[in-house]
């Protein structure tokens, strides 16, 4: 302790310059300690959390960084020292892409940022944007939920990826079988005309080999790609993995920003991976070839017809609670259809209801009861729909305005399940007896086919222009008609099929309760691929065009039956 009315002895050291004794001054300047002489404090940074000398007190409120910062002189700063908070050593690496001879010290939050001191200096001074020295917050980042939300997004982001690169691999093959039968196909052809046609069939021939050949030189190409992005991803995650392991913050709060801005460039390449259009061939045959064989007027044996191989990829799901106060049961939502792309109609089989869906608030916005259990919906017009009561035998019109109203009903010959109304006219499918008709919506029977070796339980419907589909969930299988009640086409199912909806790639897409699976099969019924798995027993299904959004509810089990799962898919080669 110092003697009074004497002066401490100042002392000397490698690393500190020591002023006086405790008796003297309790606190000192904190900047001033870590590398040069021991100061009294003459203020305080509230930001910063640190006492200043005199010098640091008058360049603190010069500095670009700290001149907004709040400060107390020597008569209102804290008396004792603050804590000493442990910072990442300044060992800064990664250089500026702007200032090439500056490292990276700073990020700016209103720019998400990395930044040198120029970039700080020229464009993000503290008057326009908040910007921290980097030591001064990256151990939050340590096991953070930024640590944890990056890691997944690079992880899911190189699993779409190598997911990309599959279907792209399964689109070329269906193309490259398409091509196959397009040889058979010409052959077929070809055996049915003379020596004359040859030079006509190398052509035709060349043409699918070019294609073929096109369709390897683009796969090599976004195979390399595929490649490069999933070990960049992959790259890029165990960088993150080490860097958090071992602790340093500096580099990991680097890396997850660099990542950050990896995940944003690869994002369109992950939702639109190639530009070019894989198609799919059927040789197409000139039946006027075989009156012109004597000329030459004709030169080509035939064309070559391509059609996009679509493949649908799901990029987000949302849901909406459909359950209200007045419901006694779980939801059990067998049938839906929407008036405008906004406005969903829902049967609840369970709860003997009717619900007018708002898509956009998620919220039920009406709601009526019936006497018997409504089965399936279609739309009528905007603010019209049709409702089938299977067991009271019954087709139930009903009005939209500020509520659900009641109109005409339709008394028809047999249990009706499935319905579906184009223009004028409704298809309804009946399980007791199994049948399908065409009616006019006043009720007028235009057609009707009831045949045990086409139909067992036809459960649902949909219908275009051109065609008709039915599911039977006994046969398991898809029926395609015409609106002359003839049957088309027939897709042999994976598995019990149930609700179906078209889509706007004359395709349509099937529920699959058991294995819970959607699936998308073509128009013609000759093919069909999984477009959404691990659906929990989807039951029915309804897709908007105009939102490429999927609708989706489940057989009723528990709790998540209470919920309308929206799906947005996209197609790889249509975005």
């Amino acid at each position: 302790m110092a003697v009074p009315g004497k002066k401490a002895i100042t002392q000397f050291s490698s690393s500190t310059t020591i002023i006086g004794s405790d008796e003297d001054f309790k606190v000192y300047c904190q900047p001033c300690d870590r590398d040069g002489p021991r100061l009294p404090a003459h203020g305080y940074c509230t930001n910063c959390s640190e006492h200043l000398c005199e010098t640091c007190f008058t360049g603190h409120r010069r500095h670009t960084l700290s001149r907004l910062h709040t400060l107390l002189d020597k008569t209102n700063m804290p008396q004792t020292l603050s804590p000493a908070t442990p910072r990442q050593p300044d060992n800064f690496t990664k250089p500026c892409p702007k200032h090439n001879i500056e490292m990276i010290k700073f990020y700016c939050h209103d720019h998400k940022a990395l930044l040198c001191s120029v970039c700080v200096t020229l464009n993000h001074t503290a008057t326009s944007c908040k910007v921290n020295y980097i030591p001064d917050i990256s151990d939050k980042t340590i096991n953070s939920t930024e640590y944890q939300d990056v890691l997944k997004e690079l992880n899911d982001m190189a699993e779409r990826s190598s997911e990309t690169l599959q279907d792209l691999k399964t689109m070329i093959e269906k193309s490259d079988k398409s091509l196959k039968d397009v040889f058979t196909d010409i052959l077929k052809f070809r055996t049915k005309i003379n020596q004359r046609l040859d030079e006509m069939e190398r052509q035709v021939k060349k043409a699918a080999k070019i294609i073929k050949k096109d369709n390897s030189n683009n796969m090599k190409s976004v195979k390399t790609t595929c490649i490069d992005v999933f070990k960049s991803l992959r790259s890029s995650a165990d960088v993150i993995k080490h860097f958090n392991a071992s602790k340093q913050a500096n580099d990991l709060f680097m890396e997850l920003k660099h990542a950050k801005q990896m995940i944003k460039n690869y994002e369109k390449f992950v939702a639109k991976p190639f530009e070019f259009e894989v198609k799919k061939y059927k040789f197409e045959a000139n039946d006027a070839i075989a009156d012109l064989l004597d000329t030459e007027t004709e030169k080509s044996l035939g064309t070559l017809k391509g059609t996009i191989c679509q493949y649908r990829r799901c990029l987000q799901m949302d849901k909406i609670r459909i359950n209200t106060p007045e419901d006694g049961h779980n939801c059990y939502i067998t049938g839906m259809t929407l008036l405008t792309p906004d406005v969903l109609i829902i049967t609840d089989y369970q709860n003997n209801e009717i619900k007018m869906v708002d898509i956009s608030r998620k919220s039920v916005l009406a709601q009526i009861s019936l006497d018997s259990e409504p089965w399936d919906v279609t739309s009528v017009s905007k603010n019209e729909f049709a409702v089938t009561l299977p067991f009271s035998q019954t087709i139930q019109f009903f009005s939209v305005s500020s509520c659900l109203m009641t109109k005409q009903s339709l008394k028809v010959c047999g249990e009706c399940f499935g319905i579906s109304c184009h223009k004028d006219k409704m298809v309804v499918s009946y399980c007791k007896p199994a049948k399908v008709q065409i009616l006019f919506i006043n009720g007028t029977v235009l057609q009707t086919i009831q045949d045990e070796n086409i139909f067992i339980t036809p459960e649902y419907i949909t219908a275009n222009d051109n065609c008709i589909y039915v599911s039977d969930k006994e046969m398991k299988i898809v029926t395609k008609l015409n609106w002359q009640c003839q049957v088309t086409g027939k897709y042999i199912c994976t598995d019990i099929p149930l609700g179906l909806t078209m889509s706007d790639y004359e395709s349509l897409f099937v529920c699959y309760r058991d294995n819970n699976t959607i699936e998308e099969i073509s128009g013609d019924c000759s093919d069909g691929q999984v477009v959404l798995k691990n659906i929990e027993n989807p039951q029915a299904v309804y897709w908007s065009a105009e939102t490429c959004t999927l609708c989706t509810s489940s057989h009723y089990y528990n709790i998540e039956d209470n919920f309308i799962k929206l799906f947005k898919l996209s197609s790889l080669n249509n975005e």
